[in-house]
């Protein structure tokens, strides 16, 4: 099986949409870590001041009804390791 072909996204939204799984940064999160960010700007700190960060928090999604759909058993230890799992 090629796994390069939409089974896997970053995005909860392709989970959501179909795709098998996603795992990535939980995208609500650093939204409102971005929203930080542009304060200090608009309140006059340089932005080459301020640091890069990387996202902090991760989120798994599971799509059960894809996962039935092409015969991929998912094991209850991974099911309980979500996030979300869609049905």
């Amino acid at each position: 099986m090629d796994w390069s072909s939409g089974f896997r996204s970053a995005w909860r939204e392709f989970a959501a949409s179909g795709a098998l799984l996603s795992y990535g940064p939980d995208r609500i999160f650093e939204a409102k870590r971005i929203a930080g960010y542009v304060q200090k700007v608009l309140n006059g700190t340089k932005p080459a001041d301020l640091p890069i960060e990387q996202p902090v928090k991760f989120e798994l999604v599971i799509n059960l009804k894809t996962a039935r759909s092409i015969g991929l058993p998912i094991s209850l230890e991974l099911l309980l390791r979500a996030d979300d799992v869609i049905e």
